[in-house]
């Protein structure tokens, strides 16, 4: 009888090999890591070989993993050519989108339920953080597309946004300026701070939080300024520009990991769309 190799179980092999190591693969394909081990174990069982080699604390591929890594490419990718032929147009993910905090509260609502509807039986993985850290997760192959902020110059740029003043008219008229930002790194900590050391304005952080939601009320509870785009508190809330320096521009950025697969590419397509629609909303 001939052997069947299950391709759940080559794409972990796969994962384990790209991302270098147990703890990386286990995120890459959802799954945990004593999981991915019996995987790995079943895998060897199957071929009689072993596949892996421990070299210190980094696994290496014996000469037997180094033969099956050429074909398991090979064979996972005409599958999934296979699929995307015969279910024209119908995604079954999983699909792992990365976005930052202020396109989480607007996007989940948006970009994601449009997407489970269009695609029903996708899987859908979301991760929120900085750009910084997205983009870091896209090069290790552990996201498929992001959202994230860029430079207002950016030529991934699919919308581009000036950065607005938010809070207390009156915090502005101290002598020395209460921000409230979000840790680092945060391209909007960065504007600000700048911006005002620029000018030679005063200032100290009085709120520092790792949560959007409460850098938000601590801006409406008036403990100190903040910068954003307008989709943080809208365009109404904005704090008058007098007095405080001129801040730059923000661009929003969607990039996808280099070889998308059918459904990370309509995701992909999808937030382009929203992400513009935002803009019209928002001017």
């Amino acid at each position: 009888m001939p052997v069947n190799l299950p391709t759940n179980v080559l794409r972990s092999f796969l994962a384990i090999v790209d991302t270098g190591s147990m703890l990386n693969a286990a995120d890459q394909v959802f799954v945990t890591q004593s999981a991915l081990s019996l995987q790995i174990k079943r895998l060897e069982e199957l071929v009689q070989q072993p596949l892996f080699t421990r070299e210190g604390r980094r696994l290496a591929l014996t000469a037997p993993g180094d033969i099956l890594l050429d074909y398991a490419r090979r064979v996972l990718a005409l599958h999934d050519e296979a699929v995307a032929a015969v279910s024209t147009g119908h995604y079954a993910g999983p699909v792992r989108v990365g976005m930052v905090q202020d396109f989480a509260d607007t996007l989940f609502t948006g970009l994601l339920a449009r997407f489970a509807e269009l695609h029903p039986d996708a899987q859908i993985y979301a991760r929120v953080a900085g750009t910084a850290e997205l983009l870091t997760l896209l090069e290790r192959g552990q996201l498929d597309i992001i959202l994230g902020y860029g430079a207002g110059d950016d030529p991934a740029a699919i919308r581009v946004s000036p950065m607005i003043w938010y809070g207390d008219a009156a915090l502005a008229t101290q002598a020395v300026v209460p921000l409230a930002v979000l840790e680092k790194p945060c391209r909007f900590r960065e504007a600000a701070i700048a911006s005002l050391d620029a000018a030679g304005t005063p200032w100290r952080i009085a709120v520092e939080t790792p949560n959007l939601s409460t850098l938000r009320a601590a801006v409406e509870a008036r403990l100190g300024l903040t910068c954003r785009t307008s989709l943080f508190l809208g365009t109404d809330s904005a704090l008058a520009t007098a007095g405080l320096p001129h801040l730059p521009n923000v661009a929003c950025i969607v990039a996808r990991r280099a070889d998308p697969d059918p459904a990370a590419s309509r995701l992909a397509e999808l937030a382009t769309e929203v992400v513009r629609e935002i803009r019209a909303a928002h001017g």
